[in-house]
């Protein structure tokens, strides 16, 4: 059964690492943490924490070495 995702209790930091997560998973390779941290201007702790709440809420799985797009209900347009 999909969980309900609700966007607005993510914060703006946990947006701008989905985004990142997104941009870079287009492919289908798994986002890289470091990846990520450049890609966002974050710290890698920062970005750490991040994706464990979206990891936690479904919006981003462990894929690999990195991280992929979970199930969502919302669309993003690159």
């Amino acid at each position: 059964m999909a969980r309900d995702h609700d966007v607005q209790a993510l914060s703006d930091v946990d947006i701008h690492v989905y985004e990142a997560v997104a941009s870079q998973a287009l492919g289908g390779d798994p986002a890289e943490l470091g990846a990520l941290a450049h890609a966002t201007g974050l710290e890698e702790d920062d970005v750490r924490r991040s994706l464990a709440t979206l990891v936690e809420q479904g919006y981003v799985v462990p894929k690999g070495d990195g991280f992929g797009l979970g199930a969502h209900t919302f669309g993003l347009d690159y």
